[in-house]
Protein backbone atom coordinates (compact mmCIF):
# COMPACT_ATOMS: atom_id res chain seq x y z
CA UNK A 1 0.00 0.00 0.00
CA UNK A 2 1.15 3.27 -1.15
CA UNK A 3 1.33 5.25 2.18
CA UNK A 4 1.85 8.94 1.31
CA UNK A 5 2.31 10.18 5.03
CA UNK A 6 5.00 7.50 5.94
CA UNK A 7 6.90 8.54 2.74
CA UNK A 8 6.74 12.21 3.78
CA UNK A 9 8.80 11.66 7.08
CA UNK A 10 11.47 10.47 4.61
CA UNK A 11 12.24 13.50 4.02
CA UNK A 12 13.32 16.07 6.43
CA UNK A 13 12.49 19.51 4.86
CA UNK A 14 8.64 18.65 4.75
CA UNK A 15 8.50 19.00 8.49
CA UNK A 16 9.42 22.47 8.13
CA UNK A 17 7.70 26.00 7.77
CA UNK A 18 7.73 28.78 5.29
CA UNK A 19 6.34 32.13 6.54
CA UNK A 20 4.73 30.31 9.34
CA UNK A 21 2.89 28.04 7.10
CA UNK A 22 3.64 24.85 6.73
CA UNK A 23 5.86 24.00 3.53
CA UNK A 24 3.33 22.75 0.34
CA UNK A 25 6.79 22.21 -1.64
CA UNK A 26 4.93 21.90 -5.50
CA UNK A 27 8.32 22.99 -7.41
CA UNK A 28 9.30 19.29 -8.33
CA UNK A 29 9.80 20.02 -11.87
CA UNK A 30 12.96 22.21 -10.73
CA UNK A 31 14.27 20.14 -8.66
CA UNK A 32 12.93 17.09 -6.11
CA UNK A 33 13.53 17.20 -1.83
CA UNK A 34 15.79 14.66 -0.65
CA UNK A 35 14.75 11.04 1.36
CA UNK A 36 16.96 10.64 4.71
CA UNK A 37 18.49 7.91 3.16
CA UNK A 38 19.68 10.05 0.34
CA UNK A 39 21.26 12.46 2.75
CA UNK A 40 22.98 9.82 5.43
CA UNK A 41 24.49 7.93 2.55
CA UNK A 42 26.47 11.40 1.12
CA UNK A 43 27.24 12.08 5.00
CA UNK A 44 28.72 8.66 5.11
CA UNK A 45 30.45 8.86 1.83
CA UNK A 46 32.42 12.35 3.26
CA UNK A 47 32.53 11.38 6.88
CA UNK A 48 34.14 7.40 6.74
CA UNK A 49 34.57 6.66 2.71
CA UNK A 50 35.53 9.18 0.95
CA UNK A 51 38.49 9.39 -1.83
CA UNK A 52 39.17 9.62 -5.63
CA UNK A 53 38.13 6.49 -7.35
CA UNK A 54 39.71 4.21 -10.00
CA UNK A 55 43.39 4.73 -9.60
CA UNK A 56 44.32 4.01 -5.85
CA UNK A 57 44.86 0.90 -4.30
CA UNK A 58 44.18 1.83 -0.65
CA UNK A 59 41.20 0.89 1.51
CA UNK A 60 39.00 3.92 0.84
CA UNK A 61 39.82 4.08 -2.58
CA UNK A 62 38.39 0.81 -3.18
CA UNK A 63 35.11 1.47 -1.23
CA UNK A 64 34.57 4.56 -3.03
CA UNK A 65 35.30 3.05 -6.59
CA UNK A 66 32.91 0.10 -5.64
CA UNK A 67 30.16 2.37 -4.31
CA UNK A 68 30.71 4.91 -7.45
CA UNK A 69 30.81 2.05 -10.10
CA UNK A 70 28.14 0.50 -8.49
CA UNK A 71 25.56 2.85 -9.54
CA UNK A 72 26.08 2.13 -13.00
CA UNK A 73 24.62 -1.31 -12.27
CA UNK A 74 21.48 0.82 -10.31
CA UNK A 75 20.89 3.11 -13.01
CA UNK A 76 20.84 0.06 -15.78
CA UNK A 77 18.05 -1.51 -13.50
CA UNK A 78 15.72 1.60 -13.10
CA UNK A 79 16.05 2.24 -16.91
CA UNK A 80 15.48 -1.14 -17.78
CA UNK A 81 18.87 -0.91 -19.72
CA UNK A 82 20.49 -4.47 -20.39
CA UNK A 83 24.12 -3.57 -19.80
CA UNK A 84 25.55 -1.15 -16.86
CA UNK A 85 28.31 -0.59 -19.37
CA UNK A 86 26.44 0.93 -21.52
CA UNK A 87 25.60 4.27 -18.79
CA UNK A 88 27.75 7.20 -18.68
CA UNK A 89 27.29 9.63 -15.87
CA UNK A 90 26.70 13.22 -16.36
CA UNK A 91 25.88 16.04 -14.55
CA UNK A 92 22.55 15.91 -15.37
CA UNK A 93 20.97 16.11 -18.62
CA UNK A 94 21.92 19.03 -20.09
CA UNK A 95 25.57 17.23 -20.05
CA UNK A 96 24.50 14.33 -21.55
CA UNK A 97 22.44 15.99 -24.55
CA UNK A 98 25.73 17.80 -24.87
CA UNK A 99 28.10 14.91 -25.20
CA UNK A 100 25.78 13.25 -27.88
CA UNK A 101 26.01 16.95 -29.88
CA UNK A 102 29.47 17.21 -29.73
CA UNK A 103 30.61 13.37 -29.82
CA UNK A 104 28.04 11.51 -31.97
CA UNK A 105 26.43 14.32 -33.84
CA UNK A 106 28.88 16.97 -34.57
CA UNK A 107 31.14 14.72 -36.49
CA UNK A 108 28.47 13.35 -38.57
CA UNK A 109 26.34 16.25 -39.85
CA UNK A 110 26.63 18.25 -42.83
CA UNK A 111 25.00 22.03 -43.42
CA UNK A 112 21.64 20.93 -44.57
CA UNK A 113 21.75 17.89 -42.43
CA UNK A 114 18.33 17.96 -40.14
CA UNK A 115 17.28 17.78 -36.51
CA UNK A 116 13.74 17.24 -35.75
CA UNK A 117 12.77 18.77 -32.73
CA UNK A 118 9.30 19.37 -30.83
CA UNK A 119 8.20 22.82 -29.54
CA UNK A 120 7.59 21.09 -26.17
CA UNK A 121 11.65 21.04 -25.70
CA UNK A 122 13.61 22.51 -22.53
CA UNK A 123 16.31 24.55 -23.65
CA UNK A 124 18.42 21.75 -22.55
CA UNK A 125 16.97 20.14 -25.94
CA UNK A 126 17.17 22.87 -27.97
CA UNK A 127 20.34 24.86 -27.68
CA UNK A 128 22.95 22.48 -28.26
CA UNK A 129 21.44 21.58 -31.47
CA UNK A 130 21.70 25.29 -32.44
CA UNK A 131 25.30 25.36 -31.59
CA UNK A 132 24.93 23.36 -35.12
CA UNK A 133 22.79 25.30 -36.56
CA UNK A 134 25.04 28.17 -35.99
CA UNK A 135 28.72 26.24 -36.26
CA UNK A 136 27.66 23.77 -39.39
CA UNK A 137 24.48 25.11 -40.59
CA UNK A 138 22.48 21.97 -39.05
CA UNK A 139 19.05 22.84 -40.09
CA UNK A 140 16.25 22.44 -37.29
CA UNK A 141 12.64 21.17 -37.88
CA UNK A 142 9.92 22.26 -35.77
CA UNK A 143 7.36 19.88 -34.58
CA UNK A 144 4.32 22.00 -32.97
CA UNK A 145 2.04 20.16 -30.44
CA UNK A 146 -2.01 20.23 -30.81
CA UNK A 147 -4.26 22.45 -29.11
CA UNK A 148 -4.66 20.61 -26.02
CA UNK A 149 -1.11 20.18 -25.43
CA UNK A 150 -0.61 17.13 -26.65
CA UNK A 151 2.34 16.26 -29.05
CA UNK A 152 1.10 13.74 -32.08
CA UNK A 153 3.77 11.08 -32.92
CA UNK A 154 3.12 10.90 -36.55
CA UNK A 155 3.25 14.52 -37.15
CA UNK A 156 6.94 14.02 -35.32
CA UNK A 157 6.85 10.96 -38.05
CA UNK A 158 6.40 12.89 -41.11
CA UNK A 159 8.76 15.68 -40.09
CA UNK A 160 11.56 13.08 -40.89
CA UNK A 161 13.24 13.75 -44.73
CA UNK A 162 15.90 12.05 -46.46
CA UNK A 163 18.11 14.76 -44.80
CA UNK A 164 16.93 14.11 -41.43
CA UNK A 165 19.83 12.63 -39.03
CA UNK A 166 18.56 12.84 -35.33
CA UNK A 167 14.90 13.35 -33.71
CA UNK A 168 15.24 14.68 -30.46
CA UNK A 169 12.25 14.91 -27.75
CA UNK A 170 11.46 14.99 -24.79
CA UNK A 171 9.24 12.69 -23.38
CA UNK A 172 7.58 14.36 -20.80
CA UNK A 173 6.99 18.23 -21.24
CA UNK A 174 8.49 20.17 -18.33
CA UNK A 175 5.85 23.13 -18.74
CA UNK A 176 2.34 21.22 -19.19
CA UNK A 177 3.37 17.72 -18.24
CA UNK A 178 2.38 16.32 -21.72
CA UNK A 179 3.67 12.60 -22.14
CA UNK A 180 4.86 11.81 -25.60
CA UNK A 181 4.68 8.14 -27.05
CA UNK A 182 8.33 8.28 -27.49
CA UNK A 183 8.10 4.51 -28.40
CA UNK A 184 5.59 5.76 -31.49
CA UNK A 185 8.37 7.99 -31.94
CA UNK A 186 11.44 5.64 -32.15
CA UNK A 187 9.46 3.00 -34.12
CA UNK A 188 8.73 5.33 -36.96
CA UNK A 189 12.30 6.49 -37.07
CA UNK A 190 14.14 3.18 -36.94
CA UNK A 191 12.01 2.39 -40.05
CA UNK A 192 13.90 5.41 -42.04
CA UNK A 193 17.31 4.96 -39.95
CA UNK A 194 17.01 7.85 -38.17
CA UNK A 195 18.25 7.88 -34.33
CA UNK A 196 16.13 8.91 -31.18
CA UNK A 197 17.46 10.98 -28.39
CA UNK A 198 14.93 11.15 -25.64
CA UNK A 199 15.13 13.68 -22.46
CA UNK A 200 13.69 11.80 -19.60
CA UNK A 201 14.90 14.46 -17.21
CA UNK A 202 10.68 14.64 -16.03
CA UNK A 203 9.50 11.23 -17.98
CA UNK A 204 11.65 9.05 -15.72
CA UNK A 205 10.54 10.59 -12.41
CA UNK A 206 6.76 9.51 -12.91
CA UNK A 207 6.35 6.42 -14.43
CA UNK A 208 8.33 3.45 -15.49
CA UNK A 209 11.12 3.57 -17.95
CA UNK A 210 11.99 0.47 -19.82
CA UNK A 211 14.53 1.64 -23.01
CA UNK A 212 14.51 -1.52 -25.09
CA UNK A 213 10.57 -1.09 -24.91
CA UNK A 214 10.82 2.70 -25.89
CA UNK A 215 13.33 2.63 -28.88
CA UNK A 216 15.60 5.00 -28.67
CA UNK A 217 19.39 5.32 -28.80
CA UNK A 218 19.61 7.67 -26.70
CA UNK A 219 18.46 8.34 -22.78
CA UNK A 220 19.10 11.25 -20.76
CA UNK A 221 18.26 11.71 -17.06
CA UNK A 222 18.63 14.14 -13.94
CA UNK A 223 19.49 13.16 -10.28
CA UNK A 224 18.21 16.31 -8.65
CA UNK A 225 15.00 15.62 -10.12
CA UNK A 226 14.88 12.12 -9.26
CA UNK A 227 15.50 12.84 -5.44
CA UNK A 228 18.79 12.92 -5.41
CA UNK A 229 21.52 15.24 -5.41
CA UNK A 230 22.47 18.24 -8.02
CA UNK A 231 25.70 17.35 -10.27
CA UNK A 232 24.32 13.95 -10.39
CA UNK A 233 22.78 12.72 -14.00
CA UNK A 234 23.27 10.00 -16.67
CA UNK A 235 22.69 8.93 -19.93
CA UNK A 236 21.60 5.93 -21.72
CA UNK A 237 23.64 5.04 -24.80
CA UNK A 238 23.08 2.04 -27.24
CA UNK A 239 26.55 0.43 -28.03
CA UNK A 240 26.10 0.92 -31.69
CA UNK A 241 25.89 4.72 -31.07
CA UNK A 242 29.04 4.26 -28.28
CA UNK A 243 30.95 2.88 -31.58
CA UNK A 244 30.36 6.27 -33.55
CA UNK A 245 30.99 8.48 -30.92
CA UNK A 246 34.55 10.53 -30.30
CA UNK A 247 35.29 12.06 -26.85
CA UNK A 248 34.32 15.06 -25.90
CA UNK A 249 36.47 16.13 -22.87
CA UNK A 250 39.89 14.95 -22.49
CA UNK A 251 42.01 13.96 -18.99
CA UNK A 252 41.60 11.54 -16.14
CA UNK A 253 39.83 8.44 -16.79
CA UNK A 254 38.85 8.23 -20.43
CA UNK A 255 42.28 7.34 -21.69
CA UNK A 256 44.28 4.45 -21.92
CA UNK A 257 48.23 5.47 -22.58
CA UNK A 258 49.60 8.89 -23.46
CA UNK A 259 52.65 9.60 -24.44
CA UNK A 260 53.87 12.89 -26.50
CA UNK A 261 52.88 11.51 -30.01
CA UNK A 262 49.22 9.75 -29.23
CA UNK A 263 47.12 9.12 -26.75
CA UNK A 264 44.65 5.65 -26.78
CA UNK A 265 41.61 5.95 -25.05
CA UNK A 266 39.10 3.96 -22.46
CA UNK A 267 36.58 1.84 -23.65
CA UNK A 268 33.87 2.98 -23.11
CA UNK A 269 31.67 4.37 -20.98
CA UNK A 270 34.92 5.52 -19.27
CA UNK A 271 35.69 7.03 -22.65
CA UNK A 272 32.99 9.85 -22.24
CA UNK A 273 34.13 10.40 -18.58
CA UNK A 274 36.99 12.77 -18.51
CA UNK A 275 38.28 14.19 -14.96
CA UNK A 276 37.38 13.64 -11.03
CA UNK A 277 33.46 12.65 -11.28
CA UNK A 278 31.00 13.66 -9.11
CA UNK A 279 31.65 10.68 -6.50
CA UNK A 280 29.36 11.76 -3.80
CA UNK A 281 26.31 13.00 -5.76
CA UNK A 282 26.90 9.86 -8.13
CA UNK A 283 26.38 7.81 -4.66
CA UNK A 284 23.58 9.68 -3.93
CA UNK A 285 21.74 9.21 -6.80
CA UNK A 286 21.89 5.41 -7.14
CA UNK A 287 20.60 5.89 -3.09
CA UNK A 288 17.73 7.74 -4.47
CA UNK A 289 16.83 5.57 -7.68
CA UNK A 290 17.09 2.57 -5.12
CA UNK A 291 14.58 4.41 -3.44
CA UNK A 292 12.33 4.93 -6.22
CA UNK A 293 12.21 1.77 -7.27
CA UNK A 294 11.57 0.12 -3.66
CA UNK A 295 8.24 2.19 -3.58
CA UNK A 296 8.12 0.94 -7.13
CA UNK A 297 7.59 3.53 -10.10
CA UNK A 298 4.31 2.13 -11.12
CA UNK A 299 2.81 3.11 -7.55
CA UNK A 300 4.60 6.25 -7.88
CA UNK A 301 2.84 7.07 -11.24
CA UNK A 302 -0.81 5.87 -9.50
CA UNK A 303 -0.30 7.98 -6.86
CA UNK A 304 0.82 10.99 -9.10
CA UNK A 305 -2.16 10.55 -11.66
CA UNK A 306 -4.81 10.31 -8.58
CA UNK A 307 -3.45 13.83 -7.41
CA UNK A 308 -3.52 15.20 -11.10
CA UNK A 309 -6.93 14.40 -11.57
CA UNK A 310 -8.01 15.80 -8.24
CA UNK A 311 -5.91 18.79 -8.96
CA UNK A 312 -7.78 19.16 -12.33
CA UNK A 313 -11.19 18.50 -10.87
CA UNK A 314 -10.42 21.90 -8.17
CA UNK A 315 -9.34 23.98 -11.10
CA UNK A 316 -11.94 23.63 -13.11
CA UNK A 317 -14.12 25.21 -10.51
CA UNK A 318 -12.09 28.78 -10.66
CA UNK A 319 -12.87 29.94 -14.22
CA UNK A 320 -10.60 32.86 -14.20
CA UNK A 321 -7.96 30.18 -14.17
CA UNK A 322 -5.98 29.21 -17.28
CA UNK A 323 -4.22 25.70 -17.52
CA UNK A 324 -1.96 25.89 -20.04
CA UNK A 325 -1.81 22.72 -22.45
CA UNK A 326 -3.79 20.44 -20.57
CA UNK A 327 -4.12 17.32 -22.51
CA UNK A 328 -5.66 13.56 -21.14
CA UNK A 329 -3.34 11.57 -19.88
CA UNK A 330 -0.84 14.02 -18.56
CA UNK A 331 1.68 14.03 -15.62
CA UNK A 332 1.08 16.19 -12.22
CA UNK A 333 2.58 19.00 -14.01
CA UNK A 334 0.11 22.36 -14.36
CA UNK A 335 1.07 25.91 -15.84
CA UNK A 336 -1.23 28.38 -15.58
CA UNK A 337 -1.86 32.10 -14.92
CA UNK A 338 -5.03 34.18 -14.27
CA UNK A 339 -6.95 36.37 -15.82
CA UNK A 340 -6.65 40.29 -14.96
CA UNK A 341 -2.94 42.10 -14.77
CA UNK A 342 -1.44 39.61 -11.86
CA UNK A 343 1.98 38.38 -13.56
CA UNK A 344 3.37 34.70 -12.83
CA UNK A 345 5.52 36.62 -10.39
CA UNK A 346 2.71 38.63 -8.60
CA UNK A 347 1.41 34.78 -8.25
CA UNK A 348 3.81 33.23 -6.72
CA UNK A 349 4.97 35.92 -4.21
CA UNK A 350 1.63 35.61 -3.04
CA UNK A 351 1.76 31.85 -2.72
CA UNK A 352 4.93 31.91 -0.82
CA UNK A 353 3.60 34.20 1.58
CA UNK A 354 0.97 31.29 2.32
CA UNK A 355 3.66 28.33 2.76
CA UNK A 356 4.04 27.42 -1.51
CA UNK A 357 6.42 27.21 -3.49
CA UNK A 358 6.14 27.07 -7.31
CA UNK A 359 8.06 28.36 -10.34
CA UNK A 360 7.23 31.55 -12.13
CA UNK A 361 8.49 32.05 -15.57
CA UNK A 362 9.11 30.75 -18.81
CA UNK A 363 10.55 27.33 -17.38
CA UNK A 364 13.59 27.05 -20.12
CA UNK A 365 10.83 26.68 -22.42
CA UNK A 366 10.32 29.74 -24.67
CA UNK A 367 9.59 28.31 -27.68
CA UNK A 368 6.96 26.79 -25.90
CA UNK A 369 5.53 29.87 -23.78
CA UNK A 370 5.58 31.69 -27.68
CA UNK A 371 3.21 28.89 -28.95
CA UNK A 372 1.27 28.92 -26.00
CA UNK A 373 1.33 32.94 -26.30
CA UNK A 374 2.41 33.86 -22.97
CA UNK A 375 5.34 35.42 -21.43
CA UNK A 376 5.34 33.25 -18.61
CA UNK A 377 3.27 31.46 -16.33
CA UNK A 378 3.34 29.96 -12.54
CA UNK A 379 3.76 26.52 -12.29
CA UNK A 380 2.87 23.36 -10.06
CA UNK A 381 4.54 20.71 -10.22
CA UNK A 382 3.96 17.47 -7.88
CA UNK A 383 6.16 14.39 -6.66
CA UNK A 384 5.67 11.26 -4.81
CA UNK A 385 5.11 12.79 -1.78
CA UNK A 386 2.49 15.61 -2.16
CA UNK A 387 -0.70 15.00 -0.86
CA UNK A 388 -4.81 16.15 -1.93
CA UNK A 389 -4.31 18.11 1.40
CA UNK A 390 -1.99 20.53 -0.87
CA UNK A 391 -4.14 20.70 -3.58
CA UNK A 392 -6.36 22.31 -1.45
CA UNK A 393 -3.99 24.50 -0.17
CA UNK A 394 -2.86 25.60 -3.57
CA UNK A 395 -6.35 26.33 -4.21
CA UNK A 396 -7.15 28.59 -1.49
CA UNK A 397 -4.04 30.78 -2.42
CA UNK A 398 -5.16 31.08 -5.89
CA UNK A 399 -8.92 32.39 -4.46
CA UNK A 400 -6.73 34.93 -2.54
CA UNK A 401 -4.83 36.13 -5.32
CA UNK A 402 -7.83 36.41 -7.30
CA UNK A 403 -9.62 38.35 -4.79
CA UNK A 404 -6.32 40.53 -5.08
CA UNK A 405 -5.34 41.22 -8.45
CA UNK A 406 -9.23 40.79 -9.89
Amino acid sequence: MYDVQKIRADFPILGRRVNNRPLVYLDNGASAQKPRVVIDAMTKAYEEEYSNVHRGLHYLSTVATEKYEGVRAIVARFLGAPDPDEIVFTTGTTEGINLVSYAWAAPRMEAGDEIVLSVLEHHANIVPWHFLRERQGVVLKWVEPEADGSLDPQKVIDAIGPRTRLVAVTQMSNVTGTLVDVAAICRGARERGVPVLVDGSQGAVHRPVSVPDIGCDFYAITGHKLYGPSGSGAIWIAKDRMKEMRPFLGGGDMIRDVTRDAVTYNDPPMKFEAGTPGIVQQIGMGVALDYLMALGMENVAAHEAALRDYARERFRGLNWLNVQGDAPGKGAIFSFTLDGPAHAHDISTVLDQKGIAVRAGTHCAMPLLEHLGVTATCRASFGLYNTTGEVDALVEALELCHELFA
